[in-house]
């Protein structure tokens, strides 16, 4: 199964809010500690569920510090990243 979502990372404004969009858009657990670490963690438990991310806008600062991280995460489990 593969999961696809869309992040328009210009709606965020602290790395924070961005992770907290991802773990309502990815139905990650209350325990989500909200960094690629635990991103890692979360997604790596989900034997069967890729993640496909596509990349609207990158956002500034700490939210595109952030959401290359998650871009990592995804790749590394085998996702998909497309940057629009």
């Amino acid at each position: 199964m593969t999961q696809g979502i869309f992040i328009d990372a210009d709606r965020y404004a602290t790395a924070r809010e961005l992770h907290l969009a991802l773990k309502m858009m990815l139905g990650l657990p209350e325990h989500y500690g909200c960094n690629a670490d635990a991103l890692y963690d979360c997604l790596s438990e989900r034997k069967s569920c890729t993640v496909n991310l596509c990349i609207l806008t990158e956002g500034e600062g700490e939210t595109a510090d952030a959401l290359k991280k998650c871009s990592r995460v995804i790749e590394d489990l085998g996702g998909e990243v497309v940057r629009l």
